[in-house]
């Protein structure tokens, strides 16, 4: 990427599917954290593009829970469900160009394929078809993650045709967040590992569409005692707006940044302000944090 050092802007791009909890204000904090140690911008995106999944008014909750933490955007708070637009002219440009092509196939058809797509059955006939893109058979894509290093990934054979917009109608997360990024000028996407493996899909549809490809980090995950990430466990519990500063350290530590750096300070904002001065991202692991062991070394 040939963006320049001097300019960065970062982005926090949560679903509305419910209030933030620990796992999302770590990805919060930590893609403001890279943004505001290097002078940049730090954008935030509500990614509502999933109705059946969306929780009404969690996308304001989100936002209120956000300035809470002293974590505002500085540009306008785009929503996705307001870029249809956008995203029409992107899937148009693919298919035209051959990129991108109507496929039929249900996901039984896809069955003894894991899942995986690479060539449609024959015959295969749907009402409202979705739309995919072309992964060719050398869909190896290589990239350097801020935190996890090396990553590659062979888009063809390991992830297959990508899908772009589903058979009901709605918009894929792949394309939309590429199409996003890309008109929104976005230099540095900070985000949870569960999206490490969903980079190289990424980068592979932004060079079918000619767009620059970002520089990527992705932080640790939050997860339970069994292992799960907190979006799909019942310890999810919602951070707490009324007093920050306790989650707010417990994130801090998430993201293996010494304990004693926000001990003692009792206000947001010099919370923050001591958090840009002291951070370090060559700490942060690439392992994930249960939320026990946070908790037992804030208790130590």
């Amino acid at each position: 990427m040939n963006t320049p050092a001097s300019r960065y802007r970062g982005r926090f791009a949560p679903s509305p599917t419910g209030p933030l909890h620990l796992g999302s204000l770590v990805a919060a904090f930590g893609s403001w954290l890279m943004a505001r140690r290097v002078g940049g911008e730090w954008w935030v995106r509500v990614e509502d593009l999933d109705p059946p999944r969306e929780v009404a008014g969690a996308a304001d909750a989100q936002l209120r829970t956000l300035s809470a933490f002293g974590l505002v955007s500085d540009g306008p708070i785009v929503r996705q469900s307001d870029r249809h637009a956008l995203y029409e002219a992107a899937l148009a440009h693919l298919l035209d160009t051959g990129f991108a092509f109507h496929c039929h196939c249900s996901r039984n058809d896809l069955a003894a394929s894991g899942g995986i797509h690479r060539t449609c059955r024959p015959g295969a006939r749907r009402e409202t078809p979705a739309v995919r893109l072309r992964a060719p058979d050398d869909a190896r894509i290589a990239f350097d993650d801020g935190i996890h290093g090396r990553y590659e990934q062979d888009v063809g054979r390991d992830v297959g045709d990508v899908v772009l917009r589903r058979a009901d109608g709605f918009w894929a997360y792949q394309l939309a967040v590429v199409v996003d990024d890309a008109d929104q000028d976005v230099t540095d996407v900070v985000r949870g590992a569960d999206l490490l493996d969903s980079t190289p899909r990424q980068i592979l549809l932004q060079r079918a569409l000619g767009l620059p490809t970002p520089r990527y980090a992705h932080l640790p995950l939050i997860v339970d005692d069994a292992g799960q990430k907190l979006s799909k466990s019942l310890a999810a519990l919602p951070v707490d707006a009324s007093d920050p500063l306790p989650a707010l350290r417990l994130a801090w530590r998430a993201l293996h940044q010494p304990a004693h750096i926000l001990h003692g300070i009792d206000s947001i904002e010099r919370a923050l302000a001591q958090a840009v001065a002291e951070f370090d991202p060559s700490l942060i692991e690439s392992k994930p944090t249960s939320v026990a062991a946070l908790h037992n070394c804030a208790a130590t």
